[in-house]
Protein backbone atom coordinates (compact mmCIF):
# COMPACT_ATOMS: atom_id res chain seq x y z
CA UNK A 1 0.00 0.00 0.00
CA UNK A 2 1.14 3.71 -1.19
CA UNK A 3 1.04 5.72 2.43
CA UNK A 4 -1.13 8.71 1.96
CA UNK A 5 -2.51 11.24 4.21
CA UNK A 6 -6.12 11.55 4.53
CA UNK A 7 -7.34 13.89 1.30
CA UNK A 8 -10.04 16.14 2.27
CA UNK A 9 -12.47 16.03 -0.32
CA UNK A 10 -15.78 18.76 0.27
CA UNK A 11 -16.75 17.19 4.26
CA UNK A 12 -15.02 14.17 5.12
CA UNK A 13 -11.49 13.32 5.24
CA UNK A 14 -10.88 10.34 3.11
CA UNK A 15 -7.96 7.52 3.62
CA UNK A 16 -6.92 6.08 0.47
CA UNK A 17 -5.14 3.64 -0.09
CA UNK A 18 -3.55 2.33 -3.61
CA UNK A 19 -1.58 -0.54 -4.76
CA UNK A 20 2.46 0.06 -4.54
CA UNK A 21 3.02 -1.49 -7.81
CA UNK A 22 0.66 -1.60 -11.33
CA UNK A 23 -1.21 -4.77 -11.14
CA UNK A 24 -1.16 -7.78 -13.69
CA UNK A 25 -3.94 -7.11 -15.18
CA UNK A 26 -4.35 -4.36 -17.65
CA UNK A 27 -6.93 -2.56 -18.06
CA UNK A 28 -7.57 -3.05 -13.92
CA UNK A 29 -6.95 -0.10 -11.16
CA UNK A 30 -8.00 -0.09 -7.51
CA UNK A 31 -7.83 1.87 -4.72
CA UNK A 32 -9.26 1.58 -1.15
CA UNK A 33 -11.03 4.39 1.04
CA UNK A 34 -12.07 4.40 4.47
CA UNK A 35 -13.52 7.25 6.76
CA UNK A 36 -14.88 7.79 10.25
CA UNK A 37 -17.42 10.13 10.21
CA UNK A 38 -20.12 11.73 12.68
CA UNK A 39 -22.56 12.16 9.84
CA UNK A 40 -23.92 10.10 6.66
CA UNK A 41 -21.36 10.84 4.01
CA UNK A 42 -22.81 11.56 0.33
CA UNK A 43 -20.89 11.37 -2.94
CA UNK A 44 -22.13 12.19 -6.47
CA UNK A 45 -20.85 9.85 -9.08
CA UNK A 46 -19.15 11.21 -11.81
CA UNK A 47 -19.17 9.48 -14.97
CA UNK A 48 -15.46 7.90 -15.72
CA UNK A 49 -14.83 5.56 -19.27
CA UNK A 50 -14.48 2.92 -16.97
CA UNK A 51 -16.97 0.24 -15.14
CA UNK A 52 -17.01 0.83 -11.65
CA UNK A 53 -17.31 -2.33 -8.62
CA UNK A 54 -17.66 -1.35 -5.26
CA UNK A 55 -16.78 -3.75 -2.78
CA UNK A 56 -18.17 -2.74 0.60
CA UNK A 57 -16.15 -3.57 3.54
CA UNK A 58 -17.38 -1.41 6.49
CA UNK A 59 -19.43 -1.86 9.17
CA UNK A 60 -22.11 0.17 8.04
CA UNK A 61 -23.41 -0.78 4.63
CA UNK A 62 -22.82 1.64 1.65
CA UNK A 63 -25.95 2.67 -0.31
CA UNK A 64 -25.83 3.68 -3.66
CA UNK A 65 -28.79 5.42 -5.78
CA UNK A 66 -28.99 5.38 -9.22
CA UNK A 67 -30.52 8.56 -10.08
CA UNK A 68 -34.13 7.59 -10.44
CA UNK A 69 -34.55 6.26 -6.85
CA UNK A 70 -33.52 2.76 -7.28
CA UNK A 71 -30.85 1.68 -4.64
CA UNK A 72 -28.29 -1.06 -4.49
CA UNK A 73 -26.44 -2.42 -1.23
CA UNK A 74 -23.13 -3.58 -0.67
CA UNK A 75 -21.22 -5.05 -3.48
CA UNK A 76 -22.59 -2.92 -6.52
CA UNK A 77 -20.99 -2.19 -10.14
CA UNK A 78 -21.82 0.98 -11.87
CA UNK A 79 -21.41 0.53 -15.77
CA UNK A 80 -20.65 3.43 -18.42
CA UNK A 81 -22.13 6.63 -18.31
CA UNK A 82 -23.79 5.77 -15.12
CA UNK A 83 -27.23 7.70 -14.98
CA UNK A 84 -27.16 11.42 -13.73
CA UNK A 85 -27.66 11.97 -10.07
CA UNK A 86 -25.92 8.58 -9.38
CA UNK A 87 -24.67 9.17 -5.47
CA UNK A 88 -22.91 6.58 -3.26
CA UNK A 89 -24.36 7.21 0.69
CA UNK A 90 -22.12 5.69 3.91
CA UNK A 91 -24.10 5.67 7.03
CA UNK A 92 -22.84 7.83 10.20
CA UNK A 93 -20.34 5.98 11.07
CA UNK A 94 -17.61 4.28 9.77
CA UNK A 95 -17.28 2.83 5.78
CA UNK A 96 -14.87 1.42 4.24
CA UNK A 97 -14.68 0.20 0.54
CA UNK A 98 -12.40 -1.20 -1.97
CA UNK A 99 -13.30 0.53 -5.61
CA UNK A 100 -12.02 -1.35 -8.68
CA UNK A 101 -11.90 0.55 -12.00
CA UNK A 102 -12.40 -2.17 -15.20
CA UNK A 103 -11.49 -0.64 -19.08
CA UNK A 104 -15.04 -1.65 -20.58
CA UNK A 105 -12.47 -4.00 -22.43
CA UNK A 106 -11.70 -6.22 -19.68
CA UNK A 107 -15.32 -5.89 -17.68
CA UNK A 108 -16.99 -7.52 -21.25
CA UNK A 109 -15.27 -10.64 -20.10
CA UNK A 110 -15.07 -10.20 -15.83
CA UNK A 111 -19.22 -9.36 -15.47
CA UNK A 112 -19.93 -11.15 -18.47
CA UNK A 113 -22.88 -8.03 -19.62
CA UNK A 114 -20.98 -4.92 -20.34
CA UNK A 115 -23.64 -3.52 -23.00
CA UNK A 116 -26.31 -3.83 -20.24
CA UNK A 117 -24.62 -2.66 -17.38
CA UNK A 118 -24.13 0.95 -19.39
CA UNK A 119 -25.99 2.97 -17.63
CA UNK A 120 -27.14 1.49 -14.78
CA UNK A 121 -26.50 0.68 -11.12
CA UNK A 122 -26.31 -3.59 -10.68
CA UNK A 123 -25.39 -5.88 -7.90
CA UNK A 124 -22.63 -7.70 -7.75
CA UNK A 125 -24.79 -10.68 -6.90
CA UNK A 126 -26.33 -10.43 -9.90
CA UNK A 127 -23.77 -11.15 -11.69
CA UNK A 128 -21.28 -13.31 -10.12
CA UNK A 129 -24.17 -15.12 -7.73
CA UNK A 130 -22.74 -16.10 -4.14
CA UNK A 131 -19.16 -15.56 -5.67
CA UNK A 132 -20.01 -11.88 -4.72
CA UNK A 133 -20.75 -12.44 -1.49
CA UNK A 134 -18.10 -15.03 -0.54
CA UNK A 135 -15.41 -12.93 -2.07
CA UNK A 136 -16.71 -9.88 -0.12
CA UNK A 137 -16.12 -11.49 2.78
CA UNK A 138 -12.81 -12.73 2.29
CA UNK A 139 -12.25 -9.31 1.81
CA UNK A 140 -13.39 -7.97 4.79
CA UNK A 141 -10.92 -10.62 6.62
CA UNK A 142 -7.88 -9.76 5.18
CA UNK A 143 -5.60 -8.30 7.02
CA UNK A 144 -4.50 -5.42 5.26
CA UNK A 145 -5.10 -3.63 1.87
CA UNK A 146 -2.40 -4.99 0.36
CA UNK A 147 -3.97 -8.66 1.03
CA UNK A 148 -7.17 -7.21 -0.45
CA UNK A 149 -5.69 -5.61 -3.44
CA UNK A 150 -4.17 -9.33 -4.33
CA UNK A 151 -7.72 -10.96 -3.78
CA UNK A 152 -9.23 -8.78 -5.60
CA UNK A 153 -6.72 -9.42 -8.54
CA UNK A 154 -7.39 -12.53 -8.22
CA UNK A 155 -11.42 -12.76 -8.59
CA UNK A 156 -11.07 -10.31 -11.14
CA UNK A 157 -8.09 -12.59 -13.04
CA UNK A 158 -9.88 -16.11 -12.68
CA UNK A 159 -13.34 -14.53 -13.86
CA UNK A 160 -11.23 -12.80 -16.99
CA UNK A 161 -9.88 -16.13 -18.14
CA UNK A 162 -13.33 -18.13 -18.42
CA UNK A 163 -15.18 -14.85 -19.63
CA UNK A 164 -15.81 -13.93 -23.22
CA UNK A 165 -12.83 -11.59 -24.44
CA UNK A 166 -14.24 -8.24 -26.92
CA UNK A 167 -12.98 -8.61 -30.62
CA UNK A 168 -9.47 -7.33 -31.15
CA UNK A 169 -10.84 -4.77 -33.94
CA UNK A 170 -13.26 -3.42 -30.55
CA UNK A 171 -10.35 -3.48 -28.05
CA UNK A 172 -8.06 -1.58 -30.49
CA UNK A 173 -10.52 0.77 -31.27
CA UNK A 174 -11.19 1.82 -27.53
CA UNK A 175 -7.62 1.75 -27.23
CA UNK A 176 -7.25 4.44 -29.91
CA UNK A 177 -10.44 6.76 -28.24
CA UNK A 178 -8.86 6.81 -25.08
CA UNK A 179 -5.39 7.86 -26.01
CA UNK A 180 -6.68 10.20 -28.63
CA UNK A 181 -8.92 11.96 -26.05
CA UNK A 182 -12.07 10.71 -27.32
CA UNK A 183 -11.83 12.75 -30.56
CA UNK A 184 -11.03 10.44 -33.54
CA UNK A 185 -13.09 9.66 -36.12
CA UNK A 186 -15.44 6.44 -36.11
CA UNK A 187 -15.08 6.37 -40.16
CA UNK A 188 -11.24 6.57 -39.56
CA UNK A 189 -11.28 3.95 -36.95
CA UNK A 190 -13.35 1.50 -39.01
CA UNK A 191 -11.13 2.08 -41.88
CA UNK A 192 -8.18 1.00 -39.58
CA UNK A 193 -8.99 -2.39 -38.49
CA UNK A 194 -10.93 -3.12 -41.79
CA UNK A 195 -14.42 -3.09 -41.04
CA UNK A 196 -17.63 -1.29 -42.40
CA UNK A 197 -19.00 2.13 -39.99
CA UNK A 198 -21.83 -0.39 -39.71
CA UNK A 199 -20.42 -3.14 -38.78
CA UNK A 200 -17.66 -1.21 -35.78
CA UNK A 201 -20.69 0.48 -34.27
CA UNK A 202 -22.98 -2.53 -33.75
CA UNK A 203 -19.70 -4.74 -32.32
CA UNK A 204 -18.60 -1.91 -30.58
CA UNK A 205 -22.85 -1.17 -29.13
CA UNK A 206 -22.89 -4.98 -28.17
CA UNK A 207 -18.95 -5.53 -26.48
CA UNK A 208 -18.22 -2.05 -24.98
CA UNK A 209 -22.19 -1.02 -23.83
CA UNK A 210 -22.19 1.95 -26.22
CA UNK A 211 -22.15 3.62 -29.16
CA UNK A 212 -18.68 4.57 -30.42
CA UNK A 213 -20.08 8.23 -30.51
CA UNK A 214 -21.41 7.94 -27.18
CA UNK A 215 -17.95 6.19 -25.70
CA UNK A 216 -16.46 9.25 -27.45
CA UNK A 217 -17.95 11.51 -25.92
CA UNK A 218 -17.70 9.93 -22.37
CA UNK A 219 -13.78 10.38 -22.91
CA UNK A 220 -14.06 13.83 -23.44
CA UNK A 221 -16.05 14.80 -21.31
CA UNK A 222 -13.72 13.31 -18.55
CA UNK A 223 -10.84 14.94 -19.75
CA UNK A 224 -12.53 18.12 -19.83
CA UNK A 225 -14.34 17.08 -15.78
CA UNK A 226 -10.46 16.40 -14.70
CA UNK A 227 -9.71 19.85 -16.21
CA UNK A 228 -12.36 21.58 -14.14
CA UNK A 229 -11.63 19.80 -11.14
CA UNK A 230 -8.15 21.20 -11.56
CA UNK A 231 -9.31 24.84 -11.56
CA UNK A 232 -9.10 25.86 -15.19
CA UNK A 233 -12.07 28.07 -16.49
CA UNK A 234 -15.09 26.35 -18.52
CA UNK A 235 -13.74 28.15 -21.47
CA UNK A 236 -9.70 26.41 -20.95
CA UNK A 237 -11.26 23.16 -20.96
CA UNK A 238 -13.60 23.46 -23.26
CA UNK A 239 -11.02 24.43 -25.48
CA UNK A 240 -8.05 22.17 -24.00
CA UNK A 241 -10.65 18.54 -24.34
CA UNK A 242 -11.86 19.13 -27.95
CA UNK A 243 -15.15 21.20 -27.96
CA UNK A 244 -16.31 23.46 -30.04
CA UNK A 245 -16.82 25.72 -27.44
CA UNK A 246 -17.87 26.25 -23.90
CA UNK A 247 -21.85 26.19 -24.38
CA UNK A 248 -21.20 22.61 -26.14
CA UNK A 249 -19.22 21.64 -22.80
CA UNK A 250 -21.59 22.72 -20.81
CA UNK A 251 -24.11 20.45 -22.66
CA UNK A 252 -22.20 17.66 -22.38
CA UNK A 253 -21.86 18.04 -18.50
CA UNK A 254 -25.35 18.42 -18.23
CA UNK A 255 -26.17 15.45 -20.61
CA UNK A 256 -23.84 13.08 -18.30
CA UNK A 257 -24.25 14.54 -14.93
CA UNK A 258 -26.94 16.93 -14.61
CA UNK A 259 -25.05 19.59 -13.08
CA UNK A 260 -23.45 22.52 -14.45
CA UNK A 261 -19.43 22.51 -14.90
CA UNK A 262 -18.79 24.55 -11.59
CA UNK A 263 -20.72 21.71 -9.34
CA UNK A 264 -18.61 18.95 -11.29
CA UNK A 265 -15.51 21.16 -10.74
CA UNK A 266 -15.68 20.68 -6.98
CA UNK A 267 -17.14 17.32 -7.17
CA UNK A 268 -15.28 15.12 -4.23
CA UNK A 269 -15.72 12.46 -6.77
CA UNK A 270 -12.96 14.37 -8.59
CA UNK A 271 -11.17 15.87 -5.91
CA UNK A 272 -9.35 13.10 -4.50
CA UNK A 273 -8.59 11.28 -8.18
CA UNK A 274 -4.69 12.40 -8.51
CA UNK A 275 -4.31 10.07 -5.34
CA UNK A 276 -6.66 7.36 -5.89
CA UNK A 277 -5.50 6.87 -9.54
CA UNK A 278 -2.30 8.25 -10.34
CA UNK A 279 -1.75 5.99 -12.98
CA UNK A 280 -4.81 7.83 -14.99
CA UNK A 281 -4.15 8.52 -18.33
Amino acid sequence: MRPTEPVRSGSPAWDIAVPQRPGRLAGVTMAGFSDRADAPVEVEVVPHPAVMVIFDLGDQPIVVDDGAGRQQRGCVTAGLASPPGAQGRGQAGSFACLQVRLSPVIAHAVLGAASELSGTVTALDDLWGRDAARIQEQLRAARSWDDRFAMAEVALARRQDVGRAVDAEVAYCWRRMVAGGGQVRVERLAAEVGWSRKRLWARFRSQIGLTPKRAAQLIRFDRAAHRLAAGHSAAAAAADSGYADQSHLHRDVMTFTGATPTTVANAPFLAVDDVAWPARP
